[in-house]
């Protein structure tokens, strides 16, 4: 690109306008740059320190050089003369100008050397290569989760780079597919999961095997999915083996499993084909977890199921010969169904079940036969009205002791007293000890801290609100370090006592308000007034 550009005006357009179009990038970015270099060659013609800005008409193409230089009052404040100018100086060539006012001045143009020429190339080129990186990221970051076809350019080390028209896109190892042989000219559908901006350009990360690569894919082939009418729920995959896909319609008249399949199978096995043979269970979606999950166990059979919603847990009760079944191959199924369904799933044969729940009725009939001393036939007859707890027995309503058969008034009222008696014990037992340790009374006071806890906290050193306030949510909890490639768990001081984060968190503010370090929380306070105001009304 030559830089003798004065001679003639319109070869300045002429430039930008073929830059332009072979970049496919806007004209003005390329005027900006052809500017910006004739400044850099200006200044280094006129002195480094002058402000010098290039000025291209962009109708006529006309080049003016102005150098800048900011008008101050008098002579004693001028720091750089290449820049500044005294007013005085300045009124004998514009007298309208004031202090100020940002004084400028044409340049004479002139020939570029060689070596400015370079320079100039240099500049331009860096520009346009900066605008065209931007041009490529604005382009694909509003096509994150849409599939693209691309050639194969080359493949690295197990990364493939795919050549995607304007712009280049690359599919890790780990987001192939298993067994999957890609090679240089072929035609690939891909998966855009992420495009990020970096000092070499944008970078276009590819897949294969993101559950979002299935979706699309069946949005594509299900005119339904596309449309709207059927809903893809969520997505599980095992890369080239199997996967999972749950469903849902809002027509009632439209079945989204059957709209999915297609006539003979047509929809679902065009899609197996694009994923080179990967079996896929199409799963109806339901509301009720219970519901999905059963669903999502397909093909195995279910018998029962058992939520835990406070741990995020389902356990799946399943008939003895439907174990394998149910887990698959090398757990695959369940996994799958895990993955799918947000749940940890524990399954458990019908056999297993029913030993584990014999077990524990024996646990608890051993503790009521100890804590209120009775017999074995009357704490399993306690155990089968669904008595767990000793605290169970002792605050329930006396009515429902007399609905049991063969509990009359006395018998009911001897046995609620004799359970008050023991958790008394216990809890005087639990005092005891707390005090032994030396956790003061003040502890006890703080949210969530029971007896129980006080004592885990003695245990560990914990003594007085100071200790609690010092603490952090990990130390309650326990923490994960890896070391040496290893995870490895370390307990808190209240193991095993299920306590969230959000309690851990709730108690150590508390503790931390107690002494005065931070205020409390505003919400805090208007909950408290409003407690206040509500115990003066009654």
């Amino acid at each position: 690109m030559s830089m003798a550009i004065s001679a003639n005006r319109l070869e300045l357009l002429s430039i930008a306008r073929s830059v332009a179009y072979e970049k496919n990038i806007d004209e003005s970015i390329v005027v900006e740059a052809i500017e910006e270099a004739i400044s850099k060659a200006a200044r280094a013609r006129y002195g480094a320190d002058h402000q010098i800005d290039a000025r291209i008409n962009p109708k006529s193409g006309e080049l003016t050089l102005k150098r800048k230089q900011t008008v101050v009052a008098t002579q004693d404040e001028v720091e750089n003369p290449s820049q500044q100018i005294p007013l005085s100086v300045a009124k004998r060539i514009d007298p309208s100008v004031e202090v100020g006012h940002v004084f400028e001045e044409d340049l004479p143009l002139f020939d570029f050397g060689r070596v400015m020429s370079l320079t100039g190339k240099q500049v331009i080129t860096q520009r346009v290569r900066e605008a065209e990186r931007d041009k490529q990221f604005e382009e694909y970051k509003d096509r994150v989760a849409d599939i693209i076809n691309g050639i194969v350019k080359r493949v690295e080390y197990g990364n493939v780079i795919v050549d995607l028209g304007r712009g280049e896109g690359v599919i890790r190892r780990d987001q192939t597919l298993p067994r999957e042989n890609l090679n240089m000219g072929d035609r690939v559908r891909c998966y855009i999961y992420d495009v990020r901006r970096e000092p070499k350009g944008p970078q276009i990360f590819l897949s294969r095997a993101h559950p979002g690569f299935m979706a699309k894919l069946f949005e594509a082939e299900v005119p339904e999915v596309y449309d709207g009418v059927i809903e893809i729920k969520a997505v599980a995959r095992d890369p080239s083996s199997r996967a999972k896909i749950a469903v849902f319609s809002h027509d009632n008249s439209i079945d989204p499993v059957g709209a999915c399949v297609g006539m003979r199978g047509s929809r679902v096995q065009a899609v197996v084909g694009e994923l080179g043979g990967e079996k896929i269970d199409i799963i109806p979606w339901s509301p009720d977890p219970a519901t999905f999950i059963v669903n999502a166990l397909q093909p195995a059979e279910v018998t029962k199921v058992v939520l835990d919603e406070d741990e995020n847990r389902v356990e799946v009760v399943v008939p003895d010969e439907q174990l394998s079944l149910a887990i698959g191959r090398r757990g695959q199924n369940v996994r799958l169904a895990s993955q799918l369904t947000g749940w940890s799933i524990d399954i458990l044969t019908e056999e297993e079940e029913r030993s584990r729940r014999e077990k524990e009725a024996n646990s608890r009939t051993e503790l009521f036969m100890g804590a209120i001393d009775v017999d074995e036939m009357m704490a399993r007859l306690l155990v089968s009205e669904g008595f767990e707890t000793i605290e169970e027995l002792a605050y329930v309503e006396l009515g429902d002791l007399l609905q049991i058969e063969g509990f009359d008034e006395d018998v009911s009222a001897e046995l609620q007293a004799r359970a008050r008696d023991f958790i008394e014990r216990a809890q005087n037992e639990l005092n005891a000890k707390r005090a032994s340790l030396g956790v003061e009374d003040e502890v006890l006071g703080l949210p969530g801290v029971t007896l129980e806890v006080a004592i885990k906290l003695g245990e560990g050193g914990v003594k007085n609100v100071e200790d609690v306030a010092g603490l952090v949510s990990d130390d309650l909890r326990g923490w994960f370090e890896v070391k040496n490639g290893e995870k490895t768990r370390f307990p808190g001081l209240l193991e095993g006592m299920s306590m969230s984060a959000e309690d851990a968190d709730a108690l150590i503010m508390a503790a931390r308000v107690a002494m005065g370090w931070v205020e409390a929380p505003v919400v805090e306070e208007a909950e408290a007034e409003a407690e206040v105001a509500a115990d003066g009304q009654e």
